[in-house]
C-alpha cells in the first residue's frame, strides 16, 4: 500500500504491487512541505475500539433482551444492525473521503460516533437502540477508513488489524465485566473510545494535499448499500434477500457500464486481484464471526465450562492469535502473495472443520482462535493486494469496498450462528 495521504491525490499512475511502496520520483520543491504519516499508534488507537464495540455483545446478549423486554435470539439484531451499517458505511464513507479529503469524514465519523452512544445509553426500546448502534457503526465505518488509507504500509496495517484482533478479542470479556459492574449500555459505549484519536489525526489532516473533487456518485452507493443490505439479511429472510438482491445487481450493473469511474470502478471489477482478495475476506470474515459467537454456547454445551471459564479462556485464545496476525502481516511482503493465500486457506479450513467436530474444549478454542488469526490476517494483507488493484485515485475505494466484502462476515456470522447454535 503507498503512503496514504498520497492515496487522497488524485493520480492516475498505473497501480503497483505491495512489494515495492510508490513514492514520487519528483522532489518536493523547497517551498513544499512533505506531509507526514501520522504515528500509527493514533491510527490504531482511531479504528481498534470499533472492533470492541462489535464484539462486546457477545456475551450479554441475554442481559440485552431482558432489559429491552425481548428474546435473545431478537437482541441479535443489534449485532446485525452494527455489521449492516459497518459494511454499508465503510465504501460509502471511503468514497466521501476520496471526494472530500480526510478532515470532513473525520468531523462526520465523529459526530455519528458520539450521537450514536448517547442513542444507546438512553434507549428505551430496541428500535430506538438498534438506531444508535447503526449511527456508532456509521462513524466506526469512517473512522476505520481513514485509518486504513492513512496506514501507508501492510506492516502499519498489520498493526492496525492487530489492534483490531486485541480489542475484539476484548471484546466479550470487557462487555460482560462492563454489564456485571455497570450496565450493557456502558459496555456497548467503548467503541466511542475511538475519538481520544481524533484531534491528534485532525493535525495531520490539515496537511494532506487536496482531495479529488466531482460529483459523488449517489446513485451508486445507493445500488451497493441496496446489495449489501439484501446479502446481510440472507441468513434471516432468504426469500426477501435474494429477491432484492437480484433487483440490485442488473441495476448496478447497468449504472457501472454507464458510469466506470462512479462509485464502483469498473477497473476494479475486472480485476482478478480484487476480486479473489474480495471473495477470501468475506469467507474467511464469515468463518470468523460465526465461531466468535458459536463457541461460547459450544463450550458451555459440549464441554461444560463456566462463563468465566469462557470468556478468560476465549480472550487468551484470541490475543494471541492477533499477535501472530501481524506476524504473518509482517512477513507477508517476504513471502508472496501465493503464500500468504495459501497460509490463510490452510488454517481457516482447519479452524471450521475443528469447530465442527471437537467435542473438548481447548480444541474448540483453538478452532476460535485459527479462525481469528485468519480473518485478521486477512484484513491487513488482502486489503493491501485488493487496494494494489488501483490507481492512486481510487485506492480509498478499493479499500471501502474491500472492507465491505470483509465486514458482510460480521452480518453473515451472527446470523449463521444463531440458525446452527444459538437459535
Amino acid at each position: 500500500m503507498p503512503p496514504a495521504l498520497a492515496a487522497l491525490t488524485p493520480t492516475t499512475s498505473a497501480p503497483h504491487s505491495e512489494e515495492t511502496p510508490r513514492h514520487s520520483e519528483e522532489a518536493p520543491r523547497p517551498s513544499e512541505e512533505a506531509p507526514r504519516q501520522v504515528p500509527i499508534v493514533w491510527l490504531a488507537l482511531l479504528a481498534a475500539p470499533v472492533a470492541a464495540g462489535a464484539n462486546a455483545p457477545v456475551l450479554i446478549l441475554p442481559d440485552m433482551a431482558r432489559s429491552l423486554g425481548v428474546a435473545t435470539a431478537t437482541a441479535t439484531w443489534l449485532v446485525t444492525a452494527f455489521a449492516w451499517a459497518m459494511a454499508a458505511g465503510t465504501p460509502l464513507l471511503a468514497g466521501l473521503l476520496r471526494r472530500r479529503g480526510t478532515a470532513p469524514v473525520l468531523r462526520l465519523s465523529t459526530a455519528l460516533v458520539l450521537g450514536g452512544t448517547a442513542l444507546v445509553a438512553l434507549a428505551p426500546w430496541l428500535p430506538v437502540a438498534l438506531v444508535g448502534r447503526a449511527a456508532q457503526s456509521l462513524g466506526g465505518a469512517g473512522l476505520v477508513a481513514i485509518a486504513m488509507n492513512l496506514a501507508g504500509s501492510a506492516r502499519r496495517m498489520g498493526v492496525i488489524s492487530s489492534g483490531f484482533g486485541v480489542l475484539g478479542a476484548m471484546g466479550p470479556l470487557l462487555g460482560a465485566t462492563l454489564t456485571d459492574a455497570v450496565s450493557w449500555r456502558l459496555a456497548l459505549a467503548v467503541s466511542a473510545v475511538g475519538v481520544l484519536a481524533v484531534p491528534v489525526v485532525a493535525r495531520y489532516a490539515r496537511r494532506e494535499p487536496a482531495a479529488a473533487r466531482g460529483r459523488f456518485d449517489a446513485r451508486g452507493a445507493t445500488l451497493v448499500i441496496a446489495l449489501a443490505t439484501a446479502l446481510i439479511l440472507l441468513p434471516t429472510s432468504p426469500l426477501a434477500a435474494v429477491t432484492a438482491a437480484l433487483v440490485s445487481v442488473p441495476l448496478l450493473a447497468l449504472h457501472i457500464r454507464r458510469r466506470p469511474d462512479g462509485f464502483v470502478p469498473a477497473r476494479l471489477l475486472r480485476s482478478p486481484l480484487f476480486l479473489a482478495s474480495a471473495a477470501l475476506g468475506v469467507t474467511l470474515s464469515t468463518s470468523y464471526f460465526t465461531l466468535l459467537f458459536a463457541v461460547p454456547r459450544l463450550l458451555q454445551d459440549r464441554a461444560g465450562w463456566s462463563k468465566g471459564a469462557i470468556s478468560t479462556g476465549q480472550l487468551v485464545t484470541l490475543l494471541v492469535a492477533s499477535a501472530a496476525s501481524w506476524l504473518l502481516a509482517a512477513a507477508s511482503v517476504r513471502l508472496g502473495r501465493t503464500a500468504v493465500r495459501a497460509v490463510l486457506v490452510a488454517v481457516g479450513a482447519t479452524a471450521a472443520a475443528t469447530a465442527a467436530l471437537a467435542v473438548s474444549g481447548p480444541l474448540l478454542l483453538l478452532a476460535a482462535g485459527a479462525a481469528a488469526f485468519t480473518a485478521t490476517g486477512a484484513n491487513a494483507t488482502l486489503s493491501v493486494h485488493a487496494a494494489s488493484a488501483a490507481t492512486d485515485a481510487q485506492r480509498p475505494t478499493a479499500i471501502g469496498l474491500f472492507a465491505l466484502s470483509y465486514q458482510l462476515g460480521g452480518a453473515f456470522g451472527p446470523g449463521i450462528a444463531t440458525l446452527l447454535v444459538l437459535g
